[in-house]
């Protein structure tokens, strides 16, 4: 694939003269890094570092872009450099230079296992944490930088800084992020189209606004009681996990724990509903199945019934909600009401609002279009991959069916737009695959009745596809216990195909799967 502009700024640092490592020791040769110069870049310290926790011995390399983006380069000694390079998107509101994030989401040391130069960064400003949107406040440079700004400058740099260190070009260059991180990736597709040559985008969260101002207001709402208490809490989720698992799980002919696709359920609730003969029992009140049913049917609407976002909260997803929607007994978790906070009082509008704005102030009938400006800067959904696809890049996008605080709904609707826009799904599968996950949380963050992150190899099949210019029908899955004991296995299959029971054979075992498009 032409890489023009990373070619040109790889060119000129390879001008300067530079030692490489073929003409120098490795320790003299990353040193000499640091009298690297790159326009409107600072970079703090070049020093080499033993191998050492799976990790080969590399140059790491510390600066920032100005004013703001903080980011780290490691380098595999030559001999051990594989010729491509790798990068980390960050998640929610970043913040953070996290070089050893553990995992493979938004992290750069598995690609520096395989051999890859890699390279993070922090989104372009410090926060204390990933829902931190304080430093957003009044500030549109900052919010520019996270908006793409600080994913494109630090490939760029990382590129220039590649050739100079190994005397090359880096090829292939491949990108992977999820939730924030798959926002950056797909925008890298929009926005960058010759930045890499692949790019593994999961959980994007696309229409920044429209999700954590819009839909997730709408969600905090519809679970506030007029007295500002939770409508839906922790002591109730047992209830109602079990009722929707009960009713959904054998709707794709296979009672295994997983609900294929939320899209098919369909629950009757009047088992769980509070009545007088069942007083003192668990069951669901009046005002909770209401709640529930602005959650899973309803969404996010104006007054007069308009859809705001195309997607819901999934069934299947009740098992993580103690992380993102309700908390759990002992406190921990409810992170959809901090991020939707957060982002509205700092991020959201053109004036920012500032503290003591809540989910409460925002009107859904006027408020959406206040958005505007904003989403111009944050928002990846533009459905054209038109140059992307011409450059020659090719995407991995996936996203768990179960995911509670990006709902997977959106990424289907896009794919489809995309479909839609470039003449369908077979011309978008020549270089898009989608891949959606039965019963994954948000990113494949905690173990569920799905796979974790740890279940699928998605590097392997981008550079499986990048060799061979074949791309993946199906990936391997495969779910463990936490000590490792392998449960089931099972593929997961490009959308719309989906794994699909042969009526024979070990549910457990992936040969009793084919994938198929199922006509409901």
């Amino acid at each position: 694939m032409t890489r023009h502009l990373l070619t040109a700024c790889a060119a000129a640092a390879l001008a300067i003269g530079l030692a490489t490592p073929a003409a120098a020791g490795h320790h003299d040769g990353c040193e000499a890094l640091e009298d690297l110069r790159l326009a409107n870049v600072n970079i703090l310290s070049a020093a080499m570092v033993p191998a050492g926790d799976a990790l080969p011995e590399h140059c790491s390399l510390v600066g920032y872009v100005r004013p703001a983006i903080n980011f780290e380069i490691r380098l595999p000694v030559a001999e051990g450099w594989n010729g491509g390079f790798y990068m980390a998107g960050c998640g929610g509101f970043c913040g953070q230079l996290l070089s050893d994030a553990g995992g493979f989401i938004n992290a750069m040391n598995p690609g520096l296992a395989r051999g890859y130069a890699v390279a993070t960064m922090d989104g372009g400003h410090w926060g204390t944490g990933s829902t931190d949107a304080r430093w957003a406040l009044d500030n549109r440079v900052a919010e520019v930088d996270w908006g793409d700004r600080a994913v494109r400058e630090t490939a760029i740099t990382a590129q220039a800084v590649i050739a100079a260190y190994y005397g090359a070009v880096a090829e292939p260059s491949i990108f992977q992020g999820c939730s924030t991180g798959g926002r950056q990736a797909n925008m890298l597709a929009v926005r960058d189209p010759e930045l890499f040559d692949g790019i593994i985008s999961g959980a994007p969260a696309l229409d920044y606004t429209g999700l954590v101002a819009t839909y997730m207001a709408s969600v905090v709402q519809q679970n506030t009681a007029p007295d500002g208490t939770s409508i839906i809490t922790p002591d109730v989720v047992p209830l109602i996990r079990d009722t929707v698992y009960g009713q959904c799980d054998g709707a794709d002919g296979l009672e295994d724990g997983l609900i294929s696709d939320p899209r098919r359920c369909a629950v009757d609730w009047s088992t769980a509903a509070c009545t007088a003969e069942a007083a003192g029992e668990a069951c669901l009140s009046d005002d909770q199945l209401a709640a529930l049913d602005g959650w899973y049917e309803t969404g996010a609407v104006t007054s007069a019934g308009e859809r705001l976002y195309p997607s819901t909260i999934p069934y299947g997803s009740e098992p993580y909600w103690w992380l993102w929607l309700t908390g759990n007994a002992g406190g921990a978790g409810k992170l959809v009401p901090v991020f939707n906070r957060n982002f509205m009082q700092f991020m959201a509008f053109p004036e920012d609002p500032g503290e003591g704005y809540t989910a409460a102030d925002f009107d859904l009938d006027t408020d959406p279009a206040r958005l505007a400006l904003m989403a111009g800067i944050y928002n990846s959904d533009d459905p054209d991959l038109s140059a992307f696809r011409d450059a020659g890049g090719v995407m991995i996008t996936w996203h768990g069916w179960a995911d509670a605080i990006v709902p997977p709904g959106k990424t289907v609707d896009y794919y489809e737009q995309v479909a839609a826009t470039l003449g369908g799904l077979d011309a978008v599968d020549d270089f898009n695959r989608l891949f959606m996950l039965p019963g994954v949380d948000h990113c494949g963050i905690l173990s569920g009745p799905g796979i974790n992150q740890g279940g699928i190899d998605l590097l392997t099949a981008m550079e499986d596809w990048l060799a061979t210019g074949e791309a993946p029908d199906s990936l391997p899955t495969t779910h463990r216990d936490g000590d490792g004991t392998v449960n089931w296995t099972r593929p997961v299959c490009a959308y719309p195909a989906e794994a699909t029971y042969t009526g024979s054979g070990d549910w457990r075992d992936a040969a009793s799967f084919t994938c198929e498009v199922r006509a409901d």
